[in-house]
């Protein structure tokens, strides 16, 4: 059977549960009504806008999840030319930021100085937050489109850690920058229970060296564009069958994929969910919008209940 990459709706799906309503059973309670001692969710922003912004984006899912949990947003490492639609509602909230490299002219960088820069950055706003006061475990990512990816990256990180003899403290030991500089000297290490991956995009990025972990199905932090395209030089990099065999690219922590069905990018958001999620271990959340974080009431409940569900399994809450 052919894949038809031109109709998002072709595309096959992998086995998730699919949230179109509301599910009719109750939320669970609050864990703490204390706004420090609340579980904690890391954000992170799309490409092209910040922290601030991205906080706007969030406004209405925020209010929503307060009674459960505290949103602390990050702010990416690189500058950047502002997003798709940005300048139409955010343009007096530069400068605009970006995780990863997304378009040729962004300054060329070595993959340990991209994964020092984002890991300091992270470590940044929970100890910004720390030092506020609060005090709930951290549990979970959320993320939109790069914000997305790369909080899929980090669970997948995360993952390769836990397998290895020396768990999450040897990934903090052993990644280094250019400088030989740890790349987290601020953060103790962190086992995310969870990701909400608003618009995340294929494929996952190594964060962990190709000395640590290789797969030809995960692109570089230094890299532009997708896996199984040119790379920076023009050369066409295929996926290597072994890996693709192998299923190591696969990630198999909990993850909610939350789908604008009307996104130009829904194909790239669906191969993330199919290629690199195992199934059963990803909810799948769809909204008749567009690439943006949802607003209307209805919309924002589907993720809630789906976030609230994932993290009751996982003891978040």
């Amino acid at each position: 059977m052919t894949r038809d990459t031109t109709n998002p709706a072709a595309l096959p799906r992998a086995t998730t549960t699919t949230t179109t309503h509301a599910p009719a059973q109750q939320p669970p309670r609050p864990t703490s009504t204390n706004p420090l001692s609340k579980p904690r969710i890391l954000c992170l922003h799309g490409g092209g806008t910040n922290a601030r912004i991205f906080k706007a984006q969030c406004r209405v899912l925020s209010r929503v999840l307060d009674p459960w949990f505290r949103l602390v947003y990050a702010e990416a490492p690189f500058e950047s030319q502002p997003g798709p639609d940005v300048l139409s509602v955010y343009a007096d909230c530069g400068p605009f930021k970006r995780w990863l490299r997304w378009k040729p002219e962004h300054a060329a960088i070595t993959d340990e100085d991209v994964v020092a820069a984002i890991d300091e950055a992270l470590a940044e706003a929970m100890s910004e937050d720390d030092d506020a006061g609060a005090t709930g475990e951290w549990v979970g990512l959320l993320g939109f489109s790069q914000g997305a990816k790369l909080a899929a990256s980090l669970m997948f990180r995360q993952q390769v850690l836990l397998a290895s003899p020396g768990g999450l403290a040897q990934g903090r030991d052993n990644n280094k920058n250019s400088t030989g500089t740890s790349i987290r000297p601020l953060l103790s290490p962190v086992e995310w229970k969870f990701a909400i991956l608003h618009a995340g995009r294929a494929p996952l990025v190594n964060l962990l060296g190709e000395a640590t972990f290789s797969s030809s199905l995960l692109s570089r932090p230094s890299q532009i564009g997708l896996a199984d395209k040119p790379d920076d030089s023009g050369h066409h990099v295929p996926h290597d069958i072994m890996d693709v065999a192998s299923g190591k690219h696969m990630l198999d922590l909990p993850t909610v994929h939350v789908h604008g069905l009307q996104d130009v990018g829904i194909h790239l958001h669906r191969d993330l969910l199919d290629t690199y999620c195992t199934p059963g271990s990803a909810v799948l959340v769809e909204w008749d919008g567009a690439h943006r974080m949802p607003l209307k009431a209805g919309d924002v409940q589907l993720v809630v209940d789906a976030m609230l569900a994932v993290a009751a399994e996982t003891g978040a809450i």
